[in-house]
């Protein structure tokens, strides 16, 4: 059997707390939970969230608490963060909540690390990130792996809880720098290839042919995360797309602003400029019905031959965003 049929090959789901236009950021968090939920029952790895701030649509800012209130409504899913953005945080105050986290679910947490702020330069200041904070980023992430480790013990400041527990560290990130880290650390590698695909392939090349084995991954392992908005039709498909398209568009432009309501797609909404900037910042985006998604998710997976898909959906209704979910989760199932 093919080892990287879309069958044999794990889903997870990736989960930015999207707030709709005319949405509250309440009803945002319910509907998360409900999609994990619906999410195990259809066969997901894992869940996971991740660390934006000061954008009025995206409420994950507190991605530890988030990280909690997902794995407290479900049973077997693994939930995590993709991911904390460690420069905007103290190593030990992440391995004291993601050690309480790994307490209170024991074998449940996964704990995904970048460098980048996941926001602006005057929100990043009032985090009270350091400026140096990125080119720091392998120190801090060995502190962290130091402050989790049983040999710590006798350390003079110690994470309670946290300190001995196997909580898996992924190296998450967009460009190649991140590729050599996870491959020095021996740690598995998550690739952001949802909104930054130029360098996935030369980075997964590098990350694998650099791998260094250690205590906590004997070979190599790659989750790439895609954007999927599946539907009953192609058409229905790519009208829910719609939404999606003016979301990425605002970050290009800097007008970000909550998901709004789908449109017809053959509505001219944005200019070719603007239109050719989005596709290449969307080139591993696949919309349509079944068939459609499936051939192009296994061609992605022919191609890059990745451990896991990693997917993430910005639809505006939150019933038509189960259905592209469960629609995967069908695919690969049957």
């Amino acid at each position: 059997m093919n080892k990287n049929s879309l069958s044999q090959t794990k889903i997870s789901v990736l989960d930015l707390a999207i707030v709709r236009e005319g949405g509250t950021t309440s009803v945002t968090f319910k509907n998360s939970l409900d999609l994990a939920q619906h999410a195990e029952k259809w066969g997901y790895n894992r869940f996971w969230l991740a660390e934006h701030h000061n954008m009025e649509g995206i409420a994950s800012s507190a991605t530890s608490i988030l990280i909690g209130h997902i794995a407290s409504g479900t049973h077997t899913l693994r939930v995590g963060s993709g991911g904390i953005m460690l420069p905007n945080h103290a190593p030990l105050i992440i391995a004291e909540q993601f050690g309480t986290l790994a307490t209170l679910f024991p074998n449940r947490i996964d704990l995904g690390l970048g460098r980048a702020p996941g926001t602006d330069q005057f929100t990043a200041a009032a985090l009270r990130r350091d400026e140096h904070a990125a080119m720091e980023f392998p120190q801090n992430v060995q502190e962290l792996q130091m402050y989790l480790s049983a040999s710590n013990k006798n350390g003079r400041v110690r994470s309670i809880p946290g300190e001995g527990l196997a909580i898996p560290i992924w190296i998450l990130g967009s460009s190649t720098d991140s590729a050599y880290l996870a491959a020095a650390l021996g740690l598995p590698y998550a690739f952001a290839s949802h909104f930054a695909p130029a360098q996935l392939n030369i980075a997964i090349a590098i990350y694998r042919n650099n791998f260094q084995a250690s205590e906590f991954l004997k070979e190599p392992y790659v989750i790439a995360c895609v954007n999927v908005i599946a539907a009953d039709s192609d058409e229905e498909a790519s009208r829910l797309a719609t939404s999606f398209k003016k979301l990425f568009l605002g970050i290009i432009t800097g007008n970000r602003q909550q998901l709004k309501a789908p449109v017809t797609p053959d509505e001219d909404f944005m200019d070719p400029i603007e239109e050719a900037a989005l596709q290449q910042m969307i080139a591993y985006t696949f919309i349509g019905g079944p068939e459609k998604v499936k051939r192009e998710l296994q061609q992605f997976l022919d191609k890059t031959k990745v451990d896991e898909l990693m997917i993430a959906t910005a639809v505006f209704e939150h019933t038509a965003r189960l259905h592209s979910y469960e629609i995967v989760g069908n695919l690969k199932n049957n």
